[in-house]
């Protein structure tokens, strides 16, 4: 009897331990759940039991029914920001989470200017930033995630992440360009803010992409994805780290996405104005939250294959067409803060602001600020001038104290010559003007690896570098 007794207990305690809840890598203590939201949780248990949720913000539990394959799945509403708060899980055993803040979550992908830490790169700082990480306090409502890099031929449901407390040892860590986002989000909402950080440096949009998106694009090979050889520099081939790095973080609830990259796909622009539209569909699609904002950073200048070389300015290109080819998006332009010898600028405080001046006046509804980048619409000509009209705010162009330089014109012969501008008192237009072309044909600005911004809106964003023509460059 005595043995019986023994081995029924030993039984409830596995059954027991069996019966844990188990929940991914990008859930845990500290982590911030959006407001007013239906977050989403999941995980596994043991199969055919339910997971009872019960959140410190309110007196109803949620239940999910765990299926046969040990996985469940469950809404939990969310309320307006505060904490911090519990969260309960249990299916015969409890799980706490604990110091749970509710306010704006935003997912933050990309390559090496994403991820550049606030502690800058070895010879390459980012600058104000000892002064961001020694005035770094706990209390700040701030929490920070990074996911550990990893590549997967498969999707996953699991990756390493852990939310962090605005320490000076978090923040030294942490993206730059994410840090200063959420810092000056949370100053201006006060509210708790998060920042999802997953990014790799020196990878290509087409392996953060799932396989069934790039399944449009013929031009990939994907054969390898079905072996088991080892892949050199899976980084850089497609599917690798939306398997590894997007893929387990999926349906955690976001307010949006904020993006930096473009650097590694220089070299093929007209293939990446096409994987981008694709690339912010697949997101929007896995997420299942209708059409998230999705913010961008356009690539700054640096000398690539020449300072007066154009393979920069055609990415940037690329990427200022996809304002118009993505949906409720926007594009931060770094044509002023970039660094000739640095493909890292050290500027990461404006880059950070400029993307929260997008969300915050596209997404939160500010007014007051023209947060878009002015961009030109058409060209007229008229007694040997070119007139080239804005979509910018009501108060206009302006140069900042600047002379307006690097404008080009070329006539029918496709031969640019330098030009003049100036700007049209009163009118979002420029009059663009060159002696050498008494029939202007088509204008460039700042069309090259290394331009000086000089064109801007009233609120100090720089106007992207662009072209009127279409014509095949070599």
């Amino acid at each position: 009897m005595k043995r019986i007794l023994l081995t029924l207990a030993a039984l409830g305690t596995a059954l027991t331990m069996q019966a844990k809840v188990v929940l991914p890598g990008i859930f845990g203590d500290n982590m911030v759940l959006q407001q007013q939201s239906e977050a989403q949780f999941w995980g596994k248990a043991a199969p055919g039991k339910k997971v009872t949720i019960r959140p410190s913000w309110s007196t109803q539990g949620i239940t999910a029914n765990v299926g046969k394959d040990g996985r469940w799945r469950a809404a939990v509403p969310t309320p307006e920001a505060g904490g911090p708060y519990t969260i309960e899980l249990s299916d015969g055993e409890r799980l706490t989470l604990r110091d749970v803040l509710i306010g704006e979550v935003w997912l933050c992908s990309g390559q090496s200017n994403m991820e550049m830490p606030v502690h800058g790169f070895p010879n390459q700082p980012v600058e104000g930033s000892a002064e961001a990480i020694i005035r770094a306090r706990a209390a700040t409502p701030i929490r920070l995630c990074t996911v550990n890099r990893a590549t997967a031929r498969t999707p996953q449901e699991e990756c390493t992440a852990q939310w962090q407390k605005h320490t000076s040892e978090a923040v030294a860590a942490t993206s730059a360009t994410a840090y200063y986002f959420a810092r000056y989000l949370q100053e201006v909402l006060d509210v708790p803010v998060g920042v999802i950080v997953t990014c790799w440096g020196g990878t290509p949009v087409e392996a953060w992409m799932d396989r069934e998106t790039m399944g449009g694009f013929k031009e990939f090979d994907l054969s390898f994805l079905d072996g088991d050889g080892k892949i050199d520099r899976p980084q850089n081939k497609p599917c690798g780290l939306y398997n590894a790095m997007i893929a387990p973080l999926v349906p955690f609830t976001v307010k949006g996405f904020l993006w930096y990259q473009g650097e590694s796909n220089r070299l093929r622009p007209g293939q990446y104005r096409a994987l981008m539209p694709a690339f912010v569909k697949m997101l929007r699609e896995r997420w299942a939250q209708g059409g998230l904002p999705f913010y961008y950073v356009q690539i700054a200048p640096y000398r690539y294959d020449g300072p007066d070389a154009i393979s920069g300015a055609l990415l940037r290109e690329a990427q200022l067409h996809n304002l118009k080819d993505i949906p409720s998006s926007g594009m931060a332009v770094t044509l002023d803060i970039g660094d000739e010898g640095c493909i890292h600028p050290a500027k990461k405080e404006e880059v950070g602001t400029r993307l929260a001046w997008l969300a915050l006046s596209k997404t939160y509804g500010m007014k007051g600020i023209d947060a878009d980048t002015p961009v030109c619409e058409k060209m007229e000509v008229a007694d040997g001038k070119a007139y080239l009209t804005f979509a910018t705010g009501p108060d206009g162009l302006a140069p900042y104290g600047r002379t307006l330089t690097g404008f080009e014109m070329a006539g029918a012969d496709r031969v640019f010559h330098p030009a003049t501008a100036r700007i049209e008192k009163g009118k979002s237009r420029l009059i663009v003007a060159c002696d050498a072309v008494p029939e202007p044909v088509a204008v460039r600005y700042a069309f090259r690896n290394v331009p000086e911004a000089t064109l801007f809106n009233t609120s100090g964003i720089p106007a992207s570098s662009f072209r009127t023509d279409d014509w095949e460059v070599k």
